[in-house]
């Protein structure tokens, strides 16, 4: 089937740079042109709209955004008395443990958060109320007792051993996959589709789904495996794993993508060179240098994609130094061969300028989240407070990197932020740091084909060349050309040749 699609302007990100329609043959892209266009089965007119190649996000958790469309009310709550209010509110409504998602009280205008005693009060059954981020929880004495973490590390306890109410590191990875089995598999599946349909529904038409089964267990990758080819998006899966077997027999080509080597600036749980600037410690490290150097070397050797999440400026550090270990006991036929795989970092959020020409040497590439920045960045933002004024200017050296050659995709890490591309392409123009800014179009091209090359798919995606895979999305107006994305809608959204979405 070859179909038409006909506007008043195409945006290819390729050669010609314009064009007036694109044939689609199936699920690719036959050819974009301008002037008489070629016979088709079926053409779609688009009077008057703008067409540009469909936006890639490079880290997405699907079961994680689903949820979050139900937790709203979580998002927007201010105070630790709208969170025990909606949690009564969530145990009125039906039996079973009572999860909320997505507070981040780095917004309120009080940040104290609900003692242990009000968490018990609240609701007499489990509670379990997860941060943004996911690196930390709130949970009640029912939750940890039916979990089995009464005595697991990275519960917060106060001087006289009593719980503290906050649950990090492993207690919380242990917590997480426990409620996360509350869900039936129904609920997991329409979590990922509605996500999906969000994607779609912004104009992304790839993901990189990040599963984390030491956070929300096998069982969520397993769905996901299960009706991936149904969702309205394409994805690629990267498994947070060191299991090099398990990834070959799964069948893919990158590991390790999400994989803790820290935590979060939030939950103070980032590595960090230097102690946080309002509270106790410089954070964590999950790994040792050797456990990171096998990791590494063996996921290289099988000729694997491996990527880590690394936040802090003190795991960057060990990312690197590693890394560099590993570079060195290749041979020079090896050496030659090792910038082409692309062994990623996501985040790379405190990378400071000698970190970032380092990792420019060894050809690693880097997943960021500009909405991060709009979201906790600049004065008076949650980064300045955790790190003070100096350490928080230097955050997101986005500019920086790509001017040293550093291979960048863009991506949103829902559902920490929102899965929105043009909030992120937004981000990227108004970055904190005046010095790091994109202009619009490089902005949209590091959210397209920097995107696609992160997963070795810049001759498939992220343009509207011959060949490639037909993603491409239709708004009202030109993207490139609007004096401000924030809020930009598709009037329509391809994906692999599918309509997955019409306003």
């Amino acid at each position: 089937m070859r179909t038409l699609y006909r506007a008043s302007l195409v945006r290819t990100l390729a050669y010609p740079q314009t064009a007036e329609w694109v044939l689609i043959d199936g699920r690719h892209v036959q050819r974009a042109g301008s002037g008489d266009p070629p016979q088709a089965d079926r053409v779609v007119d688009l009077p008057g709209a703008t067409i540009v190649p469909g936006m890639i996000d490079t880290h997405v958790h699907l079961t994680g955004t689903g949820l979050a469309l139900d937790n709203d009310d979580v998002q927007r709550a201010r105070s630790a008395a709208d969170l025990l209010t909606i949690a009564k509110e969530r145990a009125a409504r039906g039996a079973g443990v009572v999860l909320l998602q997505g507070f981040d009280e780095t917004t309120w205008d009080d940040p104290r958060l609900p003692t242990p005693e009000e968490l018990d009060a609240a609701v007499d059954r489990p509670l379990v109320i997860r941060r943004a981020d996911g690196h930390v929880a709130l949970a009640n004495e029912a939750a940890l007792t039916q979990a089995g973490i009464v005595d697991a590390p990275g519960l917060d306890r106060s001087p006289g051993q009593a719980f503290a109410g906050l649950v990090t590191q492993e207690a919380n990875n242990l917590l997480s996959r426990w409620v996360m089995q509350s869900l039936s598999e129904h609920h997991v599946q329409d979590y990922q589709l509605r996500a999906a349909g969000l994607a779609a529904s912004h104009g992304i038409t790839t993901i990189h789904e990040m599963s984390m089964p030491h956070d929300t267990g096998e069982r969520d990758l397993a769905v996901f495996l299960e009706h991936r080819e149904s969702l309205p998006v394409d994805s690629v899966v990267i498994v947070a794993t060191m299991d090099v077997g398990r990834t070959i027999e799964l069948g893919f080509g990158s590991m390790g993508g999400d994989l803790p080597v820290d935590g979060s600036i939030g939950a103070r749980t980032a590595a960090l060179v230097a102690p946080y600037a309002d509270g106790d410690g410089s954070g964590i490290t999950y790994h040792d240098d050797d456990q990171l150097a096998e990791f590494f070397h063996g996921g290289h050797a099988a000729g694997l994609q491996v990527g880590v999440h690394a936040v802090g400026d003190r795991a960057i550090e060990q990312v690197l130094t590693v890394w560099e270990r590993v570079y060195q006991a290749l041979d020079s036929r090896e050496r030659r061969h090792f910038r082409a795989r692309r062994h990623r970092v996501e985040h790379f959020s405190m990378a400071t300028g000698r970190q970032i020409e380092r990792a420019a040497m060894l050809g690693l590439a880097v997943s960021v989240q500009p909405t991060f920045d709009l979201t906790w960045g600049g004065p008076g933002g949650l980064y300045e407070a955790r790190l003070g004024q100096v350490r928080a200017q230097e955050m997101h050296a986005i500019r920086t990197m790509l001017d040293r050659g550093i291979e960048v995709g863009s991506g949103s890490d829902s559902p920490v932020v929102p899965l929105d591309p043009w909030t992120t392409v937004h981000a990227l123009q108004m970055l904190h740091d005046p010095a790091q800014r994109l202009s619009r179009f490089e902005a949209i091209r590091l959210h397209t084909l920097g995107s696609a090359r992160l997963a070795y798919q810049d001759e498939k995606k992220g343009a509207l060349a011959p060949g490639f895979h037909a993603d491409l999305v239709a708004y009202e107006s030109d993207p490139f050309e609007v004096p401000d994305v924030l809020g930009l809608s598709p009037i329509l959204t391809v994906s692999m040749g599918r309509e997955v979405f019409a306003a």
